[in-house]
């Protein structure tokens, strides 16, 4: 069972973990259903939807790691509101991050809040920034905006974990090889994974549940 706070709890074979690399998920991971979906917003939606469709899972758990200049490294928050860094059509006369025509806010609320951790605002965009200095966002990644959008329109709830693997500054690229290897076990630790969840097979190859 995965228990996020006291109104939601959801059998381990009725979620999907997602990922962006197989260096976050480890061996950690390999025994319950889990979605390897690529690095950035494209593959993260494109994927996410494909598992969808097989899985129909009733909650997905996005994990990986993140840049933060506002936390520190090892620190493992919960995000649940996200931006689109990386969008920018103000030119047009649409506020900084939205996305034109969609209805949608340049702040997507879609995430459930986990007793314990910290919440934070995640800051997604197709870059490793390394030199991050805005404060609308806390954190920084590649993935979750696109995660959480395909959720919310698919109905199904999400949440959005991450490590903080480096300062998201000129060390972050050192930094995040050092620290990714790490997160997987945290993960494992705060979400109370046993051998008593019931194990799922990964087909390595296509990426995707099998």
């Amino acid at each position: 069972m995965i228990t996020i706070n006291p109104k939601y709890a959801f059998p381990v074979e009725d979620v999907l973990f997602t990922f962006a690399l197989a260096s976050e998920a480890a061996d950690v991971f390999t025994d319950y259903k889990h979605l390897i979906c690529g690095i950035g917003k494209v593959n993260a939606a494109y994927n996410l939807m494909k598992a969808i469709q097989q899985e129909k899972p009733k909650l997905i758990v996005n994990l990986g790691s993140a840049g933060s200049n506002h936390y520190k490294k090892g620190d493992i928050v919960c995000c649940t509101k996200f931006i689109q860094r990386d969008m920018d059509v103000r030119g047009l006369g649409y506020e900084q991050y939205e996305t034109p025509l969609s209805g949608l806010p340049p702040i997507l609320e879609y995430g459930l809040q986990m007793d314990g951790l910290p919440e934070a605002v995640c800051g997604t965009g197709d870059n490793f920034e390394m030199a991050h200095s805005t404060t609308i966002y806390n954190v920084v990644d590649m993935e979750a905006y696109a995660l959480a959008l395909v959720a919310m329109k698919e109905d199904i709830p999400f949440l959005s974990l991450k490590y903080i693997s480096d300062g998201a500054d000129g060390n972050a690229a050192e930094d995040w090889t050092v620290q990714v290897h790490k997160a997987a076990l945290a993960f494992g630790k705060i979400l109370k994974l046993g051998k008593q969840d019931i194990p799922v097979t990964y087909n390595e190859q296509y990426g995707r549940i099998t």
